[in-house]
């Protein structure tokens, strides 16, 4: 079954960190991506540029409202995700609590539609 893992983080945390503390960060997402990898369960991944960059769209009363910035505001933002395939639920979130967005965000599991 296929399951999406979705990185949410406080982006803003980022640029506070050493370049140290950064390079480290970054080992560590490619040492999960490796695991995930190696493991046969990776479908595919990606990070998502800032929210300050995205633009929502409704639609009301048959008008489009384009707005500027994420649909939600909120101290953590959906910075990028996993999709993988693994036999259940519980695979799924044995995973989650490997990835490193789990120790400074968190990490929201949900199955895709078969």
């Amino acid at each position: 079954m296929q399951y999406i893992l979705m990185l949410y983080v406080n982006e803003a945390g980022w640029p506070k960190l050493t370049p140290a503390e950064q390079e480290q960060g970054m080992a560590a997402y490619q040492a999960f991506t490796e695991a995930l990898t190696k493991a046969g369960v990776l479908r595919g991944s990606n990070r998502l540029q800032p929210s300050s960059t995205a633009t929502t769209v409704h639609v009301a009363d048959g008008k489009s409202q384009v707005l500027d910035g994420p649909y939600a505001d909120s101290k953590e933002q959906l910075g990028g995700y996993y999709l993988i395939d693994v036999p259940d639920l519980n695979a799924a979130l044995s995973w989650a609590a490997r990835c490193p967005a789990a120790n400074h965000g968190v990490v929201e599991v949900r199955p895709l539609w078969a």
